[in-house]
């Protein structure tokens, strides 16, 4: 039952995108796009996990095992981030982005504990830009990355 229900959805989730590009001829060259403007953040952000700077501003902010787990979360978003922008296993490096988010949000952008206001709002605004950044990968990880994907080509 369970993988009839998985297969009509994956049939669905594929005709959506097929929909989309067979009523517009911009749909897949957008889709590309999309994805490229998504992982940006995380392809250039990623590197930066692996400096001592890092580190060192993660352990002060309560990171546990910041030297570990800094570097680690970097693997993540710049597998994450590659996965996606080429569509190739895209709905698992959507995951491995989730993954990364869901454990960096509440420990680096703690705005609730915050008392200058200028910084309160500042450190809100990033904990919810990494919200909307989860339900972003949330959708690729159910939709998948759209025709113009290595994934794509592999069926």
């Amino acid at each position: 039952m369970a993988s009839t229900a998985t297969a009509s959805y994956r049939s669905q989730s594929s005709s959506a995108w097929q929909s989309l590009s067979l009523s517009t001829g911009a749909a897949a060259p957008v889709g590309l796009f999309g994805r490229f403007l998504f992982v940006l953040i995380f392809l250039m952000s990623g590197p930066m996990d692996f400096s001592g700077q890092t580190i060192a501003f993660a352990a002060s902010q309560g990171v546990p095992l910041a030297s570990i787990a800094v570097p680690l979360s970097g693997v993540l978003a710049l597998a994450g981030g590659l996965s996606i922008l080429l569509g190739y296993r895209a709905k698992m490096g959507a995951w491995l982005l989730v993954l990364f988010l869901a454990a960096v949000t509440p420990m680096m952008h703690k705005f609730w504990t915050v008392t200058d206001p200028m910084m309160h709002q500042m450190q809100f605004v990033m904990f919810m830009k990494n919200v909307s950044m989860i339900g972003a990968a949330l959708l690729v990880s159910q939709l998948g990355t759209g025709p113009w994907s290595l994934d794509a080509r592999r069926k």
